[in-house]
């Protein structure tokens, strides 16, 4: 099995840093495009950013600027740089990733979620 485990989360004051760490385990053959997701009390779960296995990374409009996405193949992790943190940035963030256990053997998975709070 794979599983997905985030941490790094917390509370933090507005214009502040948070780095979320996702790193994925298991019976895992390779890893492809990785993914952030967050949502807040009462919206809809969003792409915050995502990173193929090159590294080409894409950044969702209202994150664009402030956070960074990265990854370390070897240890089948990601990182979420979160800089200049706003109140509305406040939600759950998520780890999503395309994993194969083999060759021709590939699903989705999600870890469980990190809490992220801004606020004063």
């Amino acid at each position: 099995q794979v599983q997905l485990v985030e941490s790094g989360g917390g509370l933090v004051q507005p214009g502040g840093s948070l780095t979320l760490t996702c790193a994925a385990s298991g019976s895992i053959s390779s890893v492809r495009s990785m993914y952030w997701y967050r949502q807040a009390p009462g919206k809809q779960r969003e792409l915050v950013a995502s990173i193929t296995a090159g590294g080409q990374t894409k950044y969702g409009v209202s994150v664009n600027g402030r956070f960074t996405i990265s990854r370390n193949n070897a240890k089948n992790t990601i990182y979420l740089q979160m800089n200049s943190l706003k109140p509305e940035d406040t939600a759950v963030y998520y780890c999503n990733a395309n994993v194969y256990t083999s060759y021709y053997d590939g699903d989705n998975y999600w870890g469980q979620g990190t809490q992220v709070t801004v606020s004063s």
